[in-house]
């Protein structure tokens, strides 16, 4: 796990190594072991190591095998790399470091752009070919790993993180209209490519995009998740497709111990984090460190849900840490977590895992994270209703969307009211799935979509502020499209992720299954009191905010004036999230 950040320049001068230098020094926090920095004429790439694979010397990046022309940065980790290798030498490769970037440089050459679709793993690399000049850039599947661009006529600029570009400079950083909707409308959920700056896109998951040295673009997609019942799988008895998942699930669970370095895990208490504790357990897993977090109680709302973590942590001994955080000790990390953001994220759990990994980070660099469950395996309130829905577009944004379009137009100023984007994306996106039901529509757009741009993107920049490697054994590609074969009874069923639910019964205390499902819950942040709500008013009150003049005052005016009156469907506070987006182009000084 790393960062890192690059320049190819299209007009035959010199790439700008001091400019490359400070976006790769804005990398520091993600890859705190070791720095790189390297050159050729029209190309230079810049990089930060976490060291967790291959420890020597031999496994520094910026990766350069002059045998067959190649240099490679990277971000991530191919837990199939020892295979790969093997292979690799089968076909009279020599490898002259023990760690997985030399196997992607390898298989690059061995196999072309092809290579990504032999990976299991998180990943997001470039490669320079020395010959051609042409440049890759890719990322993974469920795009785990970040990759943001900048480019013109004559530039391109990449790098890890939103953050890295703009230190490297002459970026666009105005407004995008089309991004703002999505951030007020979709739960802060920005599809690729778009970020909300004009002038900075992000690579799509499950991409490959090659630049020639003329500056032509090609972009393909090496992977499609399908979601639709298959009837094969559903003839099946209903224990068998449990074992099935079952399986799948410990594959997933054991690929993400591979590691030279020890690894934990992120221990909430919920069925997801808890039964990755259950499967490494009977992989033989002793001495395994797990981490739970929790805040003071507002409104009556508690802040915590150690008793669940402690049960899972005492039946499986575990040297489990319980981290409790007061409200003056939340509101003091606030500004560096929103400066941890590559993109402003509205959901409480960030806090919650900044704070979480900067504990965890004093005792291991990777831990593995229940992520992703509730989007394969349809874990959320909203899919049950979906299930019947006559009008799958409108259904969605019910059930989803922060605001209506007359709500937008209320709460910004005339000139960023356009169309309604955000329905016409879902709308777009359903109408291009092979997919028979609504539930399977919404599946597959919270899967390749939400799912990228809130949860995962949420856990990769709060660990990596850290330095903490976070893996997620529920976005392994080959468990993912598993579920997304199974008849939608095993999902929905059970209030949701039934066949999950089924599989931790046997494994976990009954009472981690049966219980009303739980968050990262953050209290001071939903229903924004005392020096919160201070912070929040002096930020939307500030002559930065009036002057950049996004949000209509009087809109301002009626959430400030009763914060705890103005709840989103998803139970997320309309002013954090007005605020969070003021607050992170303040700290970016935009």
């Amino acid at each position: 796990m790393c960062g890192f950040a690059g320049e190819a320049r299209f007009d035959s001068t010199c790439a700008d190594v001091a400019s490359v230098a400070r976006m790769g020094d804005t990398l520091a926090r993600r890859g705190p072991d070791a720095a790189g920095v390297w050159q050729q004429g029209r190309v230079a790439l810049a990089h930060r190591r976490l060291r967790i694979i291959d420890l020597s010397e031999h496994a520094q990046q910026p990766m350069v095998d002059a045998d067959i022309g190649l240099a490679i940065v990277f971000n991530g980790c191919i837990y199939n790399y020892r295979e790969l290798r093997a292979e690799l030498i089968g076909l009279g490769y020599r490898f002259f470091s023990e760690g997985d970037t030399e196997v992607i440089l390898k298989a690059f050459h061995a196999w072309g752009p092809e290579c990504v679709k032999r990976f299991h793993g998180m990943f997001a690399f470039a490669i320079v070919e020395r010959d051609s000049g042409r440049i890759t850039l890719a990322r993974d599947r469920f795009g785990i790993k970040p990759l943001y661009l900048a480019q013109d006529g004559k530039r391109l600029r990449f790098a890890s993180s939103l953050p890295a570009l703009l230190a490297g400079g002459d970026i666009d950083t105005a407004i995008d209209p089309v991004a703002l909707h999505h951030y007020m409308t979709w739960h802060a959920v920005v599809p690729p490519p778009l970020t909300l700056l004009a002038g900075v896109r992000k690579l799509p998951p499950a991409t490959v995009a090659t630049f020639e040295s003329d500056g032509t673009r090609r972009d393909t997609r090496y992977w499609e998740l399908a979601v639709g019942e298959d009837a094969a799988i559903a003839g099946l008895p209903t224990r068998e497709r449990e074992a099935m998942v079952e399986a799948a699930l410990r594959k997933a669970v054991e690929r993400r111990m591979v590691a030279d370095v020890p690894v934990g895990v992120l221990l909430s208490g919920g069925v997801d984090s808890s039964l990755i504790v259950a499967l490494l357990a009977e992989l033989g897993q002793t001495g395994l460190e797990t981490f739970s977090i929790g805040f003071e109680a507002a409104a009556g709302e508690t802040g915590d849900e150690f008793r669940y973590s402690d049960l899972v942590a005492q039946k499986f001994a575990t040297r489990h840490h319980q981290i409790r955080v007061p409200t003056g000790q939340l509101l003091d990390a606030l500004p560096d977590a929103i400066a941890s953001m590559s993109e402003p994220m509205v959901s409480y759990d960030n806090i919650a895992f900044y704070l979480l990994s900067r504990e965890v980070a004093k005792h291991l660099k990777v831990v593995q994270s229940g992520q992703g469950a509730d989007e394969v395996f349809a874990g959320y309130h909203w899919y049950p209703k979906l299930a019947a829905a006559q009008d799958p577009v409108a259904d969605y944004a019910r059930v989803f969307f922060d605001r209506d379009q007359a709500e937008y137009a209320q709460a910004v100023e005339a000139a960023h009211v356009g169309a309604d984007h955000s329905r016409e994306f879902v709308a777009r996106h359903f109408a291009s799935v092979q997919a028979a039901s609504a539930l399977d529509k919404a599946l597959h757009i919270d899967t390749n979509v939400m799912l990228v741009d809130d949860p995962v993107k949420r856990v990769d920049n709060m660990t990596m502020a850290w330095g903490l490697e976070a893996r997620v054994p529920f976005l392994d590609h080959e468990l993912v499209e598993l579920a997304g074969r199974l008849p939608a009874a095993d999902k929905i069923g059970d209030d949701g992720k039934a066949v999950l639910k089924s599989i931790a019964r046997r494994l976990l205390p009954r009472e981690i299954v049966d219980r009303p499902k739980g968050y990262f819950p953050v209290p001071a942040l939903k229903y924004i009191e005392g020096p919160v709500l201070n912070m929040v008013r002096d930020a939307l009150n500030s002559r930065a905010a009036r002057e950049r003049g996004i949000f209509r005052r009087d809109y301002v005016d009626m959430l400030l004036a009763d914060p705890a009156a103005h709840i989103t469907p998803l139970q997320g506070s309309k002013l954090w999230q007005v605020a969070l987006l003021e607050l992170w182009l303040q700290t970016r000084r935009l």
